[in-house]
């Protein structure tokens, strides 16, 4: 081992041993005497430095023969946020695997995606994360199919197959290795009780560090269409619900704003799939839509170094710059967005999807559609929406574009070429293209210089655009303490 390599591990060990959860996914510790791998913040009693050993991923401590902790679950830690920072051939294997594409596709589809051979994928993937597509797979398989046992009556043979495993005895040879229990002792007396299917599949989404949820769940109801997304109660205690587009199927996805004190670090989420082969990539979805692998401490540590954002990222610990729960749509919604007020913009996507959404089997409260797939605002007319000719026309171009992959915006899309491609379509200008990087491809680090709510909240702060040079990584963020303070500013003026 290196020195560098010896400080590294000293250094993490220290997290162990004053149980710093603001690690917790960014390395996992296993115990040699026990065979046992935890999050650094596990409860339990600290082993001896000569005892442990370092892994960067669960798959990784898995492939080398440790089973999951069963206090702190190692497997429901919140995931790397090096992998949002990250534009690289790794960080973006990392993001596909995730939204489960080796699943569906296999090494050989996830490679064709990166545009690298299967041998470098795996390559690079083990020397990073001590773990190939593989190996990093098969830990979200088993984390899948720990899920559903516990929180579903589906039958044994059935889950196996919707978390993603080719077969029964593959299932069980892994739930046997990762969590040294069979699949019908991990289920034990937690699977869900009758009516189970009406009730979704309940779920806790970990993040690290404080998170700012009022503000997010006001982003997201002052944007929300109806007929996709609904936002009810109060401030405080608000419910948001949202259709999904999903691989195999469709599903609604239900997050509850957490207590303001008292409440873990996790948000409260139930699933209701119709297909339970979408289950990880629908979790995925969500997290990057509520930016639930961000590292608050990082960010915080950055931007609250410059004299301008030092009183803002104070005020408002763990603020997240929310992602997309589909990146196309997304894409879409920003051209409607396009020189008009949020209300506006809500109101031209409730028309759209009503006019072109496909309609859910069944309507789920006020639900009713899944958001219109690219290839049918390819061919579509859009008169319904009252629109200039040419927004219309980049509706359609940019919908034709995405259905034939000339702008790829999945979950491993190499952001600079997205951008790119984007600037290439007519009535797509920069801030268009920034505002879909920053939230269809979850890229931390834009800063949308022409947005005017970015331009009075630099005036309300005293700084100007040059400043934001020293705000990198960390930008998206940045741009969201000046949205607010902003809008703080106007309403101060209007009080």
């Amino acid at each position: 081992m290196t020195d560098t390599a010896s400080r590294l591990d000293d250094s993490r060990y220290q997290a162990v041993s004053s149980r710093d959860a603001r690690f917790d996914g960014e390395f996992f510790t296993a115990v040699k005497t026990t065979g046992i791998y935890c999050r650094p913040s596990c409860p339990a009693v600290t082993p001896k430095r000569r005892n442990v050993h370092f892994y960067p991923s669960a798959a990784a401590a898995q492939r080398a023969g440790f089973r999951a902790c069963r206090r702190c679950r190692p497997d429901t830690a919140p995931g790397s946020a090096e992998w949002n920072v990250r534009a690289d051939l790794v960080g973006r294997a990392v993001r596909l695997i995730g939204d489960g594409v080796v699943d569906r596709e296999g090494v050989a589809g996830l490679a064709a995606r990166l545009g690298y051979s299967s041998r470098q994928v795996n390559r690079q993937l083990t020397e990073e994360l001590g773990a190939g597509p593989v190996a990093l797979a098969r830990a979200q398989r088993a984390h899948t199919a720990r899920v559903l046992l516990q929180t579903t009556v589906m039958p044994v043979t059935e889950i196996a197959f919707a978390a993603g495993f080719a077969s029964v005895r593959q299932f069980n040879d892994t739930i046997r290795a990762v969590y040294a229990r069979t699949p019908s002792e991990l289920r034990g007396r937690s699977g869900a009780p009758a009516g189970h299917a009406r009730a979704g599949v309940p779920l806790r989404l970990a993040h690290r560090g404080p998170y700012a949820a009022r503000q997010v769940f006001d982003f997201l109801e002052r944007r929300a269409i109806a007929g996709i997304e609904e936002t009810t109660g109060t401030p405080g205690a608000r419910l948001y619900r949202r259709t999904l587009r999903l691989p195999y199927g469709t599903g609604v996805a239900e997050v509850r704003e957490p207590a303001a004190a008292g409440h873990g670090d996790w948000l409260d989420c139930r699933l209701h799939l119709t297909d339970p082969r979408d289950l990880s990539t629908a979790v995925q979805r969500v997290r990057r839509l509520f930016d639930l692998d961000a590292d608050p401490y990082a960010v915080a540590e950055r931007l609250g170094a410059d004299p301008h954002l030092r009183a803002p990222v104070a005020a408002r610990p763990g603020l997240r710059s929310p992602g997309a729960a589909d990146a196309e749509e997304q894409a879409v919604r920003a051209v409607l967005g396009q020189q008009v007020s949020l209300s506006a913009a809500a109101k031209l996507g409730a028309t759209l999807v009503a006019a072109y959404g496909k309609p859910l089997a069944a309507p789920d409260g006020t639900l009713t559609h899944v958001f219109p797939e690219p290839a049918t605002l390819a061919d579509a007319a859009l008169d319904e929406l009252g629109m200039p000719d040419a927004r219309r026309r980049t509706l359609r171009t940019l919908g034709r574009a995405l259905a034939d992959g000339t702008v790829r915006l999945d979950a491993g899309a190499d952001r600079e070429a997205a951008e790119r491609a984007l600037l290439g379509l007519p009535g797509i200008g920069p801030w268009t293209a920034g505002y879909i990087r920053m939230r269809a491809l979850g890229d931390p680090d834009v800063f949308l210089q022409g947005d005017a709510g970015v331009r009075h909240g630099l005036a309300a702060l005293g700084a100007g655009p040059a400043d934001a040079e020293a705000w990198r990584p960390w930008r998206s963020y940045a741009v969201h303490h000046l949205w607010t303070a902003a809008t703080d500013r106007t309403a101060a003026k209007d009080d």
